[in-house]
């Protein structure tokens, strides 16, 4: 797998965020052993994202009240539906290398990667 090009997101105008869910997700995995952090822990990624300056957005009890608006109707990880559900309701573009989140397009994703 190449490496993420991070290019279209080092400008110094650029706002980065990572959601609530991403960590969920990530210590979800860990604790069923499906993911390697390399002697990290699921925690340590809050630091890190913060050292960063990269800003964590929470999951909003409006967003996960709502994500059944999503029309897309063949890609139902939960996890991806919420983060996709997020981008569309803050309005912010989501990178991701996964080909299905196109499909989320016509639901009003904007998104880099495809």
């Amino acid at each position: 797998m190449p490496a993420v090009e991070i290019r279209p997101i080092e400008g110094p105008d650029n706002e980065i965020f990572v959601s609530a869910v991403s960590f969920w997700e990530i210590a979800t995995k860990f604790r069923k052993g499906k993911l390697d952090l390399d002697g990290l822990q699921p925690i340590d990624f809050v630091d890190k994202a913060a050292a960063m300056d990269i800003e964590i957005i929470p999951l909003a009890a409006d967003e996960a009240a709502t994500v059944n608006n999503l029309i897309e109707q063949t890609h139902f990880d939960p996890f991806d539906r919420m983060l996709i559900w997020q981008a569309i309701h803050r309005k912010l573009t989501l990178i991701s290398r996964d080909p299905e989140f196109q499909n989320f397009e016509p639901d009003g994703l904007k998104l880099i990667w495809k």
